[in-house]
């Protein structure tokens, strides 16, 4: 049966299409991409964790823009995988790059919402993207590392990300694009990394 959306769920359809708008890194995605669906991820856990990191790292000392809330995106094929992130988090060992840090030790995650996967969309293409809340905390800037001798997580920092993020032109290749605008997180305490950073807090699916 037809069933009319919800005024709850269209708002937060809205929401989410304004969200992902105004991170777009390509003034031609605007018209691209078509968003049917938005799940609110309701995970009080979660919520409460990416709390107790801000209310942790403001005892230490971090200014107002550290301790901002951001966004942030994953790309998935499928609703299963989008919908275990919410429910598990985002963990370590969970990517394929290795550019900015050692994967074992941390996560990648997305700054535009449009430079999602290595390649391009393609015409027809369809996938679930997860809406991240993000505490970037000390962002530490690093060149690229393609060796097998990863970057470690720097110690005082919350996140690393690339040193050539602000050239990227319509010239960059999309591998190379995607590859410098990833957010690199982690979360370092008594020299052990942790599984799953807290400063990262899945939202909204669509």
């Amino acid at each position: 049966g037809f069933h009319p959306e919800s005024e709850e769920s269209s708002s937060l359809l809205q929401t989410a299409v304004s969200v992902l708008q105004s991170s777009y890194l390509y003034s031609t995605s605007q018209d691209g991409f078509q968003y049917s669906q938005a799940i609110l991820v309701e995970n009080d856990v979660f919520l409460s964790e990416l709390k107790a990191f801000a209310q942790a790292k403001e005892a230490a000392g971090y200014s107002q823009e550290e301790l901002e809330e951001t966004f942030a995106f994953l790309l998935f094929d499928n609703e299963e995988e989008a919908k275990e992130v919410c429910q598990t988090g985002l963990r370590v060992n969970s990517s394929s790059i290795s550019t900015l840090g050692d994967p074992a030790k941390g996560v990648y995650i997305s700054k535009y919402a449009d430079c999602l996967h290595p390649r391009p969309w393609y015409h027809g293409k369809s996938g679930y993207i997860v809406i991240c809340k993000l505490i970037k905390g000390k962002v530490k800037v690093v060149s690229e590392n393609y060796t097998t001798s990863y970057t470690c997580p720097s110690p005082g920092y919350d996140c690393h990300v690339a040193v050539s993020r602000n050239s990227i032109t319509s010239k960059t290749s999309h591998c190379q694009a995607f590859e410098q605008s990833q957010y690199y997180m982690y979360e370092v305490s008594d020299g052990s990394t942790a599984e799953r950073p807290r400063q990262i807090c899945p939202y909204i699916v669509i």
